[in-house]
């Protein structure tokens, strides 16, 4: 009972937090790029992990990867990051920080 009252405690602080830490990166990406950077990295990870992914692995990476086995999803996501970059989805799976460079 213990360990799912912490869950629902994280989660509501997750939702409570969500807003505060958008607001922070918006005045980031003009006050301080790198810091900016941080917290996008941050969202990605969680993203990934809240979508049934590993820790410390990047969405591009994943979604590269189940473009790989014809998942749909992974299709839709790499077609849309390759919009913005091209060759993004392909430089993840070849070495994901690739696309960490500033």
């Amino acid at each position: 009972m213990t360990r799912v009252f912490i869950q629902l405690l994280i989660c509501v602080l997750f939702v409570i937090g969500a807003l505060p830490a958008a607001l922070r990166m918006g005045f980031a990406i003009f006050q301080n790029p790198n810091k900016a950077w941080d917290i996008a990295k941050a969202m990605d990870d969680l993203l990934n992990v809240l979508c049934n992914g590993k820790p410390r692995q990047w969405v591009s990476t994943r979604a590269a990867q189940a473009r790989q086995e014809g998942q749909r999803w992974g299709c839709v996501l790499c077609k849309l990051l390759d919009r913005v970059d091209a060759g993004h989805c392909d430089r993840a799976l070849v070495d994901a920080k690739q696309n960490l460079k500033e």
